[in-house]
């Protein structure tokens, strides 16, 4: 026994040695990057299974070839770096942005882009085989409304499971409890799909659990979704948001001592009231009741929930004043009591918000002026008041913002002869301050030269207001500005070049629907590169103005009315294919439309109505969902434009062709224009009998033909255009 102990000994010695032999071997490799660590063969035909049952329209997973042999290189695929085994993958789809520096259209084309980049199809059961798998992500993809695999129970590695968003449907598996070493479960975001549980007991399988996400999840038939998450000792964040809760049954203790954040947006609630329970969730720090539909007055039992930094009570119906308790949380970051009916002004107590970073009133009934004691808020970063009633001049309430000062400012000019030289010098440099939304309010009188100081703005809304005077030129020292919105108001003078000296990373310009002109030379380069312009009812012409052509981002232009009366450079019209939105309306422009049949980004809005082209239709791409040319002197056949590639589908939902030259019989080619919403022929020179293939076009709402020269018999197909 003691010779065997011996041996042992001498055994583990000798392995000691020669691990430590093949670290001391490869160390200095895996310093110098020249050691490569290659995946597993059995993982990489895994992953090549995986693929197979995936639909990928946009390529993304290109690089998942059978030419790459090393699968650790493929996109989304992150191995162990001495391994080699696969422990993660990142195979999320990009979700359209929403923040405030997107417009409609924007976002319009982010959401089609971002259809056509998720993978499509279901989860092969290959996944087993990657057995050291710890973060598995597929969120934002499309899989059809099927049920979440019940393999993915025996995946035991999984410490991260993200499939939220993704179109799956059906029940929850309670495999899913298998996953004892499971930190991260997402499982929300599939609205409309009927995702479901009978039971949450599962959830007593996950102890580690710190984050769960069962947002729109049906949980109506799960009486114990309290009892169970009120048990999960690790459990930190937790997201509810449209999971139909209904009653909720009393449990003697609340043990969710760990919770700090809280999403109960969206919900159905017993009698739309806050439970008590959540009173009870002292260390709660973010806590979210958008969207249940809540009435009256915020409860005030709210108020002993002082470690809140984020309260969301956005989308209700609470029709009060705003309680004065409510600023005395001096924690809060996030503050958001947008689109409500909140009425009367805003107490000077604002000003104890001295931690507040976003603030959004937005959407409410506020009225008067914004007190003083604003200013007192140095670390706000976005301040949300559109959409209220405030009656204020623009220079009362930047004056209230002025508190938080940059000493030694030198002076300022400004263009309202009423402020005194103390306020000029009071107005310092607000550092912090990112977005200012003041949109859809009675703000008036002109805009001072002092709001060229807010040296941090990326995002100014002022639209829909009564702002008058001239633009100051001070906006070019808005160097980070990223989204100005100037529209509807009543400015007027000149704009140069002046204006926009140093905006270099400005991509959305709004400012329709004022009295501006634009006076730049022909060789002037902006130097910004824009993806909106939006500058309707401006001066621009008589000339087109030609550094447009220098904006190789451009999706979104809106140039009507603006008095030009000339032709458009061929530059331009190479432009023509990265364009979502192109207005040129009710101009004076003429000369012919050349052919734009390369590829558009889908449903896009072409209107070039009221104006003086002449010539023949052009050939449109199939992606455009809105032609309107009415209102020219186009003239000659519509059989090349209506037959233009006959066997592909067009999404036209609206076309007009009033009011032009138009002559001819129209060809029997509306097969493939199964779209249309709107047809408009009206006031040309057709002749000849309807087609019958007008018939064809179940979706269509709005038929105009008159005052044309058709003949024969209204066919009978049309009884189709239900």
């Amino acid at each position: 026994m003691v010779m065997d102990g011996s041996l042992r000994s001498i055994a583990i010695t000798l392995t000691l040695f020669l691990w430590l032999l093949t670290i001391v071997t490869l160390l200095p490799k895996l310093c110098s990057g020249e050691f490569e660590v290659r995946c597993i063969e059995s993982e990489r035909q895994a992953l090549l299974k995986f693929k197979q049952d995936l639909e990928d329209p946009s390529n993304r997973l290109a690089s998942w070839a059978t030419t790459d042999e090393d699968c650790c290189h493929w996109l989304g695929v992150v191995c162990h770096n001495l391994t080699g085994h696969v422990h993660q993958l990142h195979l999320r789809s990009v979700p359209p942005s929403d923040d405030q520096f997107t417009t409609d259209d924007q976002y319009g084309a982010q959401l089609e882009a971002y259809k056509r980049s998720r993978l499509i199809g279901k989860i092969n059961p290959s996944l087993l085989d990657l057995k050291y798998l710890t973060y598995l992500d597929l969120s934002y993809n499309d899989f059809c409304g099927t049920q979440i695999p019940k393999f993915l129970g025996s995946m035991g590695s999984l410490r991260y499971l993200n499939l939220s968003n993704a179109r799956f449907g059906g029940m929850v598996p309670h495999q899913l409890g298998n996953l004892s070493n499971m930190h991260y479960l997402d499982l929300g975001g599939n609205y409309g799909y009927n995702l479901y549980v009978l039971s949450l007991q599962w959830l007593s399988g996950l102890p580690l659990l710190q984050h769960l996400d069962l947002s729109y999840v049906d949980l109506s038939q799960a009486s114990d979704w309290l009892q169970v998450t009120n048990k999960l000792p690790s459990l930190l964040k937790m997201w509810l948001s449209g999971c139909y809760l209904g009653f909720t049954p009393l449990i003697p203790n609340i043990n969710f001592s760990s919770l700090t954040t809280l999403d109960l947006s969206s919900t159905t609630l017993e009698n739309n009231l806050i439970p008590k329970w959540v009173f009870g969730l002292h260390n709660l720090v973010s806590l979210d009741l958008s969207s249940i539909g809540f009435h009256g007055s915020i409860p005030i039992d709210l108020q002993n929930m002082t470690s809140l930094r984020h309260l969301d009570l956005s989308y209700n119906f609470f029709n009060s004043s705003i309680p004065n308790w409510l600023y005395n949380f001096s924690h809060l970051e996030f503050l958001n009591l947008g689109s409500n009916n909140f009425q009367g002004t805003i107490s000077s107590a604002i000003g104890n918000l001295t931690s507040a970073i976003r603030i959004d009133f937005s959407g409410n009934e506020l009225n008067g002026k914004v007190p003083r004691s604003l200013g007192n808020l140095c670390n706000l970063r976005e301040i949300r008041f559109s959409y209220n009633k405030w009656n204020q001049k623009i220079f009362e309430l930047l004056e209230s913002l002025s508190r938080c000062v940059s000493h030694g400012l030198e002076t300022l000019e400004m263009n309202d002869a009423r402020l005194s030289g103390h306020l000029i010098n009071e107005l310092g440099q607000f550092k912090n301050l990112v977005v200012l939304s003041l949109g859809y309010n009675l703000i008036s009188g002109p805009i001072p030269w002092s709001i060229g100081n807010l040296s941090s703005l990326r995002s100014l809304n002022l639209e829909t207001n009564q702002i008058n005077g001239t633009l100051p030129q001070c906006f070019g020292q808005l160097s980070k500005l990223e989204y100005l919105n100037l529209d509807s108001n009543i400015l007027e003078g000149v704009v140069s070049k002046v204006h926009f000296a140093n905006l270099m990373r400005l991509t959305t310009l709004v400012a329709s629907r004022n009295r501006l002109t634009l006076e730049v030379s022909d060789k002037w380069v902006p130097p910004f590169q824009l993806n909106a312009l939006y500058l309707r009812s401006w001066i621009l012409g008589p000339k087109f103005p030609l550094w447009f052509c220098s904006q190789k981002h451009l999706e979104f232009l809106d140039i009507s009315n603006t008095g030009i009366s000339d032709l458009i450079p061929h530059l331009f019209w190479n432009l023509s294919s990265q364009f979502t939105y192109l207005n040129i309306s009710h101009n004076h422009i003429h000369g012919n439309i050349p052919h734009i049949p390369m590829l558009l980004s889908m449903s896009s809005v072409i209107d070039m109505s009221s104006n003086q082209f002449i010539g023949s239709l052009p050939y449109i791409s199939p992606n455009v969902s809105f032609l309107d040319l009415s209102d020219n002197k186009l003239s000659g056949s519509i059989s090349h434009f209506l037959c233009y590639k006959m066997n592909e589908v067009k999404h036209m939902k609206f076309l007009n062709l009033r009011k032009n030259l138009l002559s001819g019989e129209i060809s029997d080619c509306w097969e493939m224009w199964q779209s249309l919403f709107a047809l408009n022929l009206g006031n040309n020179n057709f002749t000849g009998s309807i087609p019958i293939s007008i018939g064809s076009l179940v979706a269509l709402s709005y038929l105009h033909l008159q005052d044309n020269k058709f003949s024969g018999k209204i066919p009978l197909s049309l009884k189709n255009c239900e």
